[in-house]
């Protein structure tokens, strides 16, 4: 038999396999949705990342699912659309960027908000081309056609349709929230402009007098000078100690206004005296505990830190100052009773250095009531947004339920500025796509809008709305799945929904997939400070994009977290490796078939028929599996087919006729090993595009690319159930007799007398036509195959499905050798036995050696005991034979 000339070189390679290869994807445009209108649309938007960084592990999952599901697609016949894009992070990317200038010695305001933009500009710019790079490594197939960023053009076009309309609509409105503000250059800071350090300071524990005189409540504070601005006391709804005081009121001291005492679960119990002040108007937490209770929140300070017309008596102090007189008023008064030392993270400015105020600020908001109830609304229809898994949908549901209104305005300078206008003059606010004409007379809102909120339009944003007649939205909008982790259902997912009902009337998705988060392999959170955090971009340069990739998709089920582990990439890897040694047999024996020449229609032998049969079964199982996202397990149904089935088996039994005389079975089986393994690469194409396209072009193939080659379908003539049996039969019978010689060490290569009793006619007429086989994989030196026999007395003996199978002892093992061996074996056993048990009878032993060192010996005590029974048993069935 001739050897064809193969190109593939003899060791699996992944560098080398993937080297060049997304390139030329790229350059074939095979990626590129055709707007072919002889074919259904499948459209996926990538989650986009933020230009903050470089893509981790969560990355690398994500983008891993949806290219399978759109490399799925695309082999279906689907017109697909997967659109890549990044997002403008607004606070982390400012961050970053600000931590760069420092680092210079500048800041933002050294360069003023346009030459800061144009430094955020390039950071972008250079960050934008490492997440392009990482992408082409694990082997995206997007469609860069139709790349886009949050900050472009028609984006920010769209931000401001939105930001516009829902304000006409009366739903954005201006409100009050409590910022952090700089006192000394009477600014708003984002969270990212505050330093935390820790700063000696004190408790101060007052007495609040109860109105009706039975006592008082204890607080404690850190800022006694906002005490001018308290509205109530708050304890834990269930704090035994305060429960009948709820309800009740007390006198503010100083003040003397009476405020009510509420129950909250803000409170701590265990934290002080379980009771605090609530000051809606100069701390976050209070404000939001205000909310939930209708409080009044008073300003007792202006914005140069100094105290206003609230403050009574203190009105025109600086607030430390206003601090040292309060205290000593307070202490006059019988009311502070004790101040204790405390060390506590105070925010300063990082432009300034003071000391943040929390202060009471107009800001942005969206009204989110009517826009949830749309979207709970709409859940209940036929045309509902699809949770995989299901329970992820409650989720989605309690927050919308839930709701508050979205705070939209950030004070940064990075992204979508707020299209709102003052007049200078008279105050009046312009709200328009575009700023008024005498523009002179008008200031801009400084703010930017959250990010979120332009990633919420991110589905038809992308697509060219609010242009409703762009072909993309007509023929793309909405979308079909969208693949994102749990954690950001509430940030992102609820908020594309009830946007896209909004702008569009329709749901912007029809499945959300959500995946886990992945963690390292004892279970816990990447994290920087745990320092177990992996580069996806590492493990490729180890074991190959695909080794990864078909690790993270089939290593977990919907909705759970996958746990990192290199020795899974590395059987992996093995698999890979398997799948190319193959292929590498087929194709050399293949003899240059062509891709014309591939003919099924020959007489086949029980191998082909099963194998094809088997193959029609996995292309089922696949296909239904995938379109359930069930990636594990369709992993598991690829392993299996391809591992044990195509490669243990059915190679080894093809080698029979490719080394055969008999020209036509030659040319059957070569024909169906390409057949076979050309499917095969089909099915496992999304989860390993590269080695499979290798392959897949240096088979007998008809067309440009694997990316673009039709998706296995089941072909029902090709299915034999009966020939399915027959092979089972084979395999049981095959794999008893391997069993039996492994457990009397009597290797392959030694012909042995075997016999096969079948139960019927039927059995016995299958055996005898495909004797063929158990002589090659039994090697025996006699092969009986009948339906009458008296069983040989001294036999080793297995049943399987419809015959049993007796191997005579005589040829198989000597007896006598066999049972002394196994004697000096338990010897060996028993003595091991006998010393370790001396060793944990010894009472000094166990009380002195370590915990984890008698835990050993107990473990081999169990180990040896197990080992020296299971000689013995064996040594009684020889004794009886």
């Amino acid at each position: 038999m001739e050897n064809h000339e193969v190109k593939m070189p003899p060791k699996y390679d992944p560098r080398a396999v993937e080297a060049g290869r997304y390139e030329w994807w790229v350059n074939g445009k095979f990626f590129e949705a055709k707007d072919d209108p002889e074919k259904q649309p499948y459209t996926i938007v990538i989650p986009p990342p933020n230009v903050t960084g470089k893509l981790h592990l969560g990355h690398a999952w994500d983008t891993t699912l949806q290219d399978i599901l759109t490399r799925m697609k695309r082999m279906q016949g689907y017109d697909v659309l997967w659109l890549p894009g990044m997002d403008h992070a607004g606070i982390a990317t400012q961050a970053k960027v600000e931590q760069k200038l420092r680092e210079e010695g500048k800041s933002r305001y050294d360069l003023g908000r346009e030459k800061f933009l144009e430094e955020v500009w390039k950071w972008k710019k250079e960050y934008a081309d490492f997440i392009r790079k990482q992408w082409a490594k694990l082997g995206l197939g997007l469609d860069y056609s139709r790349e886009r960023f949050t900050l472009d053009e028609g984006l920010s076009k769209a931000v401001r349709k939105v930001f516009v309309s829902l304000y006409r609509k009366g739903l954005i409105y201006r409100g009050e929230y409590i910022i952090n503000w700089d006192p000394v250059t009477k600014t708003a800071l984002s969270d990212i402009e505050v330093v935390y350090k820790e700063v000696k300071g004190a408790f101060y524990h007052m007495k609040y007098p109860l109105k009706d005189g039975s006592g008082y409540i204890e607080v404690a504070t850190t800022r006694p000078e906002t005490m001018l601005g308290d509205t109530a006391v708050a304890v834990h709804p269930d704090d035994e100690r305060y429960k009948h005081l709820i309800g009740k009121t007390v006198i503010l001291p100083i003040v003397g206004r009476e405020i009510p005492i509420i129950g909250d679960e803000y409170v701590d119990m265990e934290f002080g005296s379980g009771a605090v002040k609530i000051t809606p108007a100069h701390d976050p937490n209070d404000f939001e505990v205000g909310n939930r209770h209708n409080l009044e929140r008073i300003l007792v300070m202006n914005e140069d830190g100094t105290m206003n017309e609230n403050a009574l008596q203190y009105q025109g102090m600086d607030r430390f100052e206003c601090r040292k007189q309060i205290v000593k008023d307070l202490k006059e008064q019988g009311v502070l009773f004790k101040i204790e030392e405390h060390m506590h993270s105070v925010g300063h400015s990082e432009r300034s250095g003071a000391v943040v105020e929390p202060f009471l600020s107009t800001q942005w908001f969206v009204k989110m009531e009517p826009l949830a109830k749309a979207a709970i609304e709409w859940q209940k229809g036929k045309d509902k947004v699809h949770f995989v898994p299901e329970r992820f949908e409650k989720t989605y549901l309690h927050w919308m339920e839930n709701i508050r209104d979205w705070c939209i305005s950030r004070q940064l300078w990075w992204g979508h500025r707020i299209p709102a206008w003052y007049h200078k003059e008279t105050g009046e606010i312009y709200v328009d796509m575009e700023p008024p004409k005498d523009i002179e007379n008008w200031e801009q809102d400084p703010d930017v809008l959250d990010t979120w909120f332009s990633s919420a339009l991110w589905p038809f944003s992308t697509m060219g709305w609010p242009d409703t007649e762009a072909s993309d939205y007509k023929r793309y909008y909405p979308t079909d799945a969208l693949v994102t982790g749990y954690d950001i259902i509430f940030f992102w997912v609820s908020r594309m929904i009830f946007q896209g009902l909004e702008f569009t009337g329709k749901r912007p998705f029809k499945d959300v997939l959500i995946h886990g988060l992945v963690r390292d392999a004892e279970g816990r959170k990447m994290s920087k400070s745990l320092g177990n955090g992996v580069d996806p971009m590492d493990v490729i340069d180890q074991y190959g994009a695909d080794s990864l990739r078909y690790f993270l998709a089939t290593g977990s089920s919907p909705g759970q977290d996958l746990r990192f582990s290199i020795e899974k990439i590395e059987s992996v890897w093995n698999f890979a490796n398997k799948i190319w040694n193959a292929s590498r047999f087929a194709m050399m024996n293949m003899n240059g078939l062509t891709y014309e020449e591939i003919d099924l229609t020959g007489e086949k032998s029980v191998a082909d028929k099963w194998i094809l049969t088997r193959l029609n079964e996995t292309i089922e199982l696949v296909t239904n599996l995938a379109e359930r996202y069930e990636f594990g397990e369709v992993g598991r149904v690829l392993y299996n087919f391809i591992w044990d089935d195509f490669c243990d088996w059915y190679i080894e039994m093809a080698k029979l006729p490719l080394y055969g005389d008999d020209e036509a079975s030659k040319k059957t089986t070569r024909s169906v090993l390409a057949y076979v393994l050309d499917q095969t690469m089909r099915l496992l194409h999304p989860f390993m595009p590269f080695i499979t396209e290798e392959i897949w072009q240096n088979l007998p193939h008809k067309g440009e690319s694997i990316t673009v080659a039709s998706w296995p379908v089941v072909r029902p003539e090709l299915s034999d159930p009966e020939a399915a049996d027959e092979m089972k039969l084979l395999v049981e019978i095959i794999r008893s007799v391997r069993n039996i010689r492994a457990e009397v060490n009597t290797p392959l290569s030694k012909p042995i007398k075997m016999v096969v009793q079948a139960k019927d006619e039927h059995i016995l007429s299958v055996l005898e036509r495909n004797r063929v086989y158990l002589e090659r994989f039994c090697n025996p030196e006699t092969l009986t195959i009948t339906t009458d026999i008296e069983a040989p007395e001294k036999a080793m003996t297995a049943v399987v499905t419809g015959a049993e199978i007796f191997l005579p002892l005589e040829g198989l093992i000597n007896l006598e050798e066999e049972i002394a061996r196994l004697k000096k074996e338990w010897e060996k056993w028993n003595k091991e036995v006998e010393r370790v048990q001396k060793k944990l009878s010894n009472e000094n032993f166990v009380k002195k050696a370590p915990q984890k060192v008698v835990e050993e010996e107990r473990q081999k005590e169990k180990d040896y005991l197990e080992k020296r029974k299971a000689v013995e048993e064996r040594i009684n069935e020889l004794q009886n034979l």
